[in-house]
C-alpha cells in the first residue's frame, strides 16, 4: 500500500512539475505538420500522374501533353514519427501504368515503404544512445520531444541500421589520403561474447593528414595486443592503399613493435612518453615516484635537444646509484624515446605521446560504463567508430601542424651517459 501510495504520488508531482511547460511554437507546428506531410504526398503523386487531383484534359487540350499513366485509389492511414512528434497521415494510393501495360501501386519517394520515423528522428535516437543512454532510458530521455515513448526494440532496430555505414567505411580507399603520420595504440573493453562477459582489445590506428588533421583509420577487435594482432590490423591498412607514412606513435608495446618492424623496418618511431613514464614508476618504491617525475618531466619538456640529452645524462647517472631498475629502463627506450627531438619544436608535444588516441578511449568507456549492458564483441569496435562518425568527439588539428613539411634530421640523440 506504501509503495502504491508513493508511486502516485511521485506521477501527479512529474505532472504538475511538467504542466507549465507549455510551448505555443512547438504546439502549432506540431498541429501543422500533419497537412504540410500530406500536401507534399500528394504534390509529388500529381507529378507522377502528370494531372493534379481530379484533373481530366479539357476538349482541344494540347495532343502533345502528357497522358494519364494511373489512377489514384483512395488513402491509407500511417503514423509517422519524427522531431515534430508522433501524428497520423492520410497517405494517398494510385495504381501506374508502365510501357509493358502493366500496373505497379505508387511509392512515395519520400516516405519509404513502411517508414515509421523520420531520418532525422532515428538520427536523434542514435545521437542519444551514443551520449551514452542506454535504450531503456532513451525512451523517458526523448519521451518529451516525440510525445509519446520510445521502446528500446525501436532504439535497438535505430542502432543496427549504422551497419551499413560502418561496413562502408571498413571498405574505403585510403590511396588518396596524405597520411604523414601514424598513431597506434589499444585498450581493454569488457563486453559480452557468447552471452558472457569477457575482455577484448581494441586496436585503434589514428592518421595524421598532411594538413595536419586527424583522421581515425582502422579499428579492430581483437584477442589481445600481441604482434599477430597488430600486423592484422597494419596489413589491412596497406591493403586499403595506405601510403607509408614518414613516423608513428606507439605505446611501446613489444608486439606492436616487432609488427612495425617487420613491415617498415626503416620506419621513425616514437615511443610514448607517458607510456614510459609509467614504466618508470612500477620500477621504484612508491617513496620514490615524486622524485622520479620531477626528473622525467624536467628532461622530456627540456626546451632544446641539447637540454634533452644533458638531463637525460645525469637521470641515467643519477638513478643509476639510487634505484639502478629505473635507470634501466629509462635506457631500453633507447632513442626512440626521443625520436620528436628530430623534428621542429612547435611538433613536440603532438609527437611525445599517443595522448590523442587516449582520449578516445576514455570516451569510449565512459559511454559504455553508462549502458549497463555491455556491447557485444561484434559492436564494440562499431560503436568506437560512431562516436567520431557521428560527430559525438571531434577531433582537432595536431600542434605544429604548420611545419609538417619540414624534413627531420637525421641525427639521433646522443645515448652516452
Amino acid at each position: 500500500m506504501t509503495k502504491e501510495t508513493t508511486k502516485e504520488a511521485a506521477v501527479a508531482a512529474e505532472a504538475l512539475l511538467l504542466d507549465d511547460w507549455f510551448d505555443a511554437i512547438e504546439d502549432g507546428v506540431r498541429a501543422r505538420a500533419r497537412g504540410f506531410i500530406e500536401t507534399m504526398l500528394e504534390e509529388e503523386l500529381s507529378e507522377a500522374l502528370s494531372r493534379p487531383r481530379y484533373g481530366r484534359r479539357k476538349p482541344g487540350e494540347d495532343e502533345a501533353a502528357p497522358s494519364v499513366v494511373g489512377v489514384r485509389h483512395g488513402h491509407r492511414e500511417r503514423t509517422l514519427t519524427g522531431t515534430f512528434g508522433k501524428t497520423q497521415i492520410a497517405v494517398p494510393r494510385a495504381r501506374l501504368t508502365g510501357e509493358d501495360g502493366k500496373t505497379r501501386e505508387w511509392r512515395s519517394g519520400s516516405l519509404r515503404a513502411y517508414q515509421r520515423r523520420t531520418r532525422a528522428a532515428d538520427a536523434l535516437i542514435a545521437g542519444a544512445y551514443l551520449a551514452g543512454t542506454n535504450t531503456r532510458r532513451v525512451r523517458r530521455a526523448l519521451n518529451a520531444v516525440f510525445a509519446g515513448p520510445v521502446g528500446k526494440d525501436v532504439v535497438s532496430r535505430v542502432w543496427r541500421k549504422t551497419k551499413g555505414d560502418w561496413d562502408a567505411w571498413n571498405a574505403r580507399s585510403l590511396a588518396e589520403e596524405p597520411i604523414v603520420r601514424l598513431i597506434l595504440d589499444g585498450t581493454v573493453a569488457r563486453v559480452r561474447l557468447d552471452r558472457r562477459e569477457t575482455s577484448i582489445s581494441l586496436l585503434v590506428a589514428l592518421g595524421v593528414r598532411a594538413d595536419g588533421q586527424k583522421m581515425l583509420l582502422a579499428i579492430k577487435s581483437m584477442g589481445g595486443e600481441g604482434e599477430a594482432a597488430w600486423r592484422a590490423l597494419l596489413d589491412d591498412l596497406v591493403r586499403h592503399g595506405l601510403r607509408t607514412p614518414e613516423m608513428v606513435v606507439i605505446d611501446g608495446a613489444p608486439g606492436l613493435a616487432k609488427a612495425l618492424a617487420a613491415l617498415w623496418p626503416d620506419m621513425a618511431v616514437q615511443r610514448c612518453t607517458v607510456h614510459k613514464h609509467r614504466n618508470l614508476l612500477a620500477h621504484a618504491p612508491e617513496r620514490l615516484h615524486e622524485e622520479i617525475s620531477n626528473d622525467y618531466r624536467d628532461m622530456i619538456y627540456a626546451a632544446t635537444r641539447g637540454e634533452v640529452e644533458t638531463r637525460r645524462k645525469a637521470f641515467i647517472r643519477k638513478w643509476r646509484l639510487k634505484c639502478r631498475a629505473v635507470a634501466d629502463s629509462l635506457e631500453e627506450a633507447g632513442d626512440r624515446l626521443f625520436t620528436f627531438t628530430r623534428f621542429p619544436p612547435s611538433q613536440w608535444k603532438s609527437i611525445r605521446t599517443s595522448n590523442a588516441i587516449e582520449r578516445l578511449h576514455e570516451e569510449f568507456k565512459r559511454r559504455i560504463k553508462t549502458q549497463t549492458v555491455l556491447p557485444c564483441a561484434e559492436t564494440a569496435a562499431m560503436l568506437f567508430w560512431a562516436l567520431l562518425a557521428s560527430g559525438q568527439i571531434t577531433m582537432r588539428k595536431v600542434d605544429g601542424w604548420q611545419t609538417l613539411a619540414e624534413k627531420p634530421d637525421d641525427q639521433i640523440i646522443d645515448l652516452a651517459a
